[in-house]
């Protein structure tokens, strides 16, 4: 077969192509999104918008009075990243799986208050009338990774411009109490990455986030021992929730198997009040929890969020029947506690977390802070988070700083100042204060002599690492 020879002004314009080719290639290996562990750095503080975007008893394609004024309050207050939870099914064609437009364009002005006040957003998929929840069992799974498939193929596409500061999480509160089920699980986590991936542009490098089973701390330390396969490599995080103990967090009406708890916490037990106190899940098993999503995950490099943690107040006066020994004012005092706590424990562990709000402390229509007990108790929470201040020194493969804490400046040592590209320290709300470039590092430097008193981050980039360290100046 004769191939006719391709004039030289048509090979210039291959030659042109191919060359184009290859830059738009280079282009896209160098503008790749940070691995999971570089955005967990930054997401400090985390705030569920519950009840609005996966609301499946309000009409459809309707988000309620969410505005950017909302936004702006919840990041005025000293929170850096919102979560999103969404219905996607209820708002698509049950047959086809396709999503109504009219209800992307909405997701996507909730999203973009988010984007407009520099905050990160966790967006998933709720509960959404169960088609995923209900269904983790191998006879129904192909029809549901089916769905999962094609949500996420449109999701992502949709939002396939959109930075580092949007992550998608594949489920909610995924029940699995066994290994085959877990197996399942695994299945739909494994498809959405996969329909997220293939859509290509910056969704081959976003950071994703899969959900242990239950999102139950105890059921994922057990029984989560293999993550989902990654066609790129530290781009994932676990997700898990805390309302423990139940009793105290949520339970509406005494049970069967078990009463409510008014008091929690250490102080806060009542000497008259003797049944409504908590008798577990207070301090000591909190740091036993958080503590073993550190062991399984976190030091091994894959950073955890709790999606979602509360303690939700009762009016003890509206009891029925009546409880005379009741006191409203220490259990008050348990919720503030609670919420204290918890924030401090979990940082302290590089927890990322998440309240849940449905109005309860902001108003969503102005802004409005509703419950300032609850929010004031989250931010002690966060001042109270320290490093570990055993020794003053932190020490890691050639890099030390010391000491810590310290009250004037930090001293940093480095063995090899040629391998560093950058050095940055955040604050704790994800603001950068403070940068070297790689021409100014040297084997020894300062750092934090501008800072005012508070726990910083500082981040220390080589060309295919990051380490991060977590400082108190006083």
């Amino acid at each position: 077969m004769k191939i006719a020879l391709l004039s030289r002004s048509f090979r210039q314009v291959i030659l042109i192509a191919i060359t184009a080719s290859g830059l738009l290639m280079s282009a896209t290996v160098k503008a790749e999104l940070p691995t999971a562990q570089q955005i967990a750095n930054k997401m400090k503080l985390g705030w569920n918008l519950g009840n609005v975007l996966e609301a499946t008893w309000v009409p459809r394609n309707s988000f309620g009075s969410t505005t950017q004024r909302t936004i702006d309050s919840v990041k005025v207050a000293g929170f850096n990243t919102v979560r999103l939870p969404v219905a996607w099914f209820y708002h698509s064609d049950t047959a086809t799986y396709k999503i109504d437009a009219t209800w992307l364009a909405n997701v996507k002005k909730v999203v973009d208050y988010c984007m407009k006040d520099s905050m990160y957003v966790v967006m998933n998929t709720h509960w959404d009338t169960g088609w995923l929840d209900d269904h983790i069992n191998v006879k129904d799974s192909a029809k549901v990774n089916a769905r999962q498939r094609a949500h996420w193929t449109q999701i992502a596409n949709y939002f396939k411009a959109y930075n580092d500061h949007l992550l998608f999480a594949s489920a909610n509160e995924p029940p699995a109490k066994d290994a085959t089920q877990m197996s399942v699980l695994l299945s739909y986590h494994q498809t959405f990455i996969n329909a997220v991936r293939v859509t290509g542009g910056n969704n081959s490098s976003r950071t994703l986030v899969v959900q242990g089973p239950s999102t139950d701390i105890s059921d994922t330390y057990k029984l989560m021992s293999t993550m989902p396969k990654d066609l790129i490599a530290n781009r994932l995080i676990v997700e898990v929730h805390y309302y423990t103990p139940w009793n105290f967090c949520g339970l509406n009406g005494d049970a069967g198997w078990g009463k409510m708890f008014y008091y929690w916490g250490k102080g806060n037990h009542s000497t008259t009040d003797v049944s409504r106190n908590a008798t577990w899940g207070e301090e000591s098993d909190m740091d036993k929890y958080l503590g073993q999503m550190k062991t399984k995950f976190i030091d091994k490099g894959i950073p955890v969020i709790v999606g979602e943690y509360g303690a939700f107040r009762r009016d003890l006066s509206k009891l029925s029947p009546p409880e005379p020994l009741s006191d409203q004012a220490l259990h008050n005092a348990s919720i503030k506690s609670f919420y204290r706590y918890f924030v401090k424990a979990a940082m302290n562990k590089g927890i990322i977390t998440y309240c849940w709000d449905t109005g309860g402390v902001f108003n969503f229509s102005t802004g409005k802070t509703n419950d300032k007990d609850v929010l004031s108790s989250i931010q002690q929470g966060v001042k109270d988070a320290s490093p570990i201040l055993g020794t003053t020194n932190l020490q890691d493969n050639g890099l030390e700083l010391y000491p810590n804490p310290f009250t004037t400046s930090l001293n940093l040592k480095i063995d090899n100042p040629g391998d560093i590209d950058r050095i940055t320290v955040f604050d704790m709300m994800g603001r950068q204060v403070e940068t070297v470039g790689h021409s100014a590092v040297n084997g020894s430097l300062t750092l934090g002599s501008s800072l005012k008193p508070n726990i910083y981050i500082v981040q220390i980039a080589g060309k295919c690492w990051t380490k991060s360290f977590k400082i108190l100046k006083r």
